[in-house]
């Protein structure tokens, strides 16, 4: 079992800039690729992102190309999302997923096994 805690959702206008923060506990977050998702109001969830095991290779929503980036600190048990020239659109809740089997490019939340409450993000206009 792995409990995934997300952290660092706010209030930003737009253009501004937020660090998000996923802690694990339980096996250690070695062990998984890792993937953020949000949820927007009335929306499926959406991939973001990806990040592999060793953090060698990441993967992300053509969204956010460019604006998000994914790092991860295994000695930490933490992965991070970094949100820059955040939009309106950015808007959703953000949730942090962790995946035994799969690779930084694994967009379907099928795959992963493990997922946190979510973190809220908000981008004023």
């Amino acid at each position: 079992q792995v409990q995934l805690v997300e952290s660092g959702g706010g209030l930003v206008q737009a253009g501004g800039s937020l660090r998000l923060s996923c802690e694990a506990s339980g096996r250690t977050v070695s062990r998984y690729a890792m993937g953020w998702f949000r949820q927007a109001p009335g929306k499926e969830h959406e991939f973001v992102g990806g990040i592999s095991r060793n953090a060698q290779s990441t993967y992300y929503a053509d969204s956010v190309k460019g604006r998000f980036n994914i790092s991860r600190d295994n000695a930490k048990n933490t992965v991070y999302l970094q949100m820059n020239s955040l939009k309106p659109e950015d808007t959703a809740v953000y949730y942090c997923a962790a995946d035994l089997i799969g690779a930084a490019s694994t967009t379907i939340k099928n795959s992963y096994e493990y997922w946190g409450k979510g973190t809220q993000v908000t981008v004023s206009s």
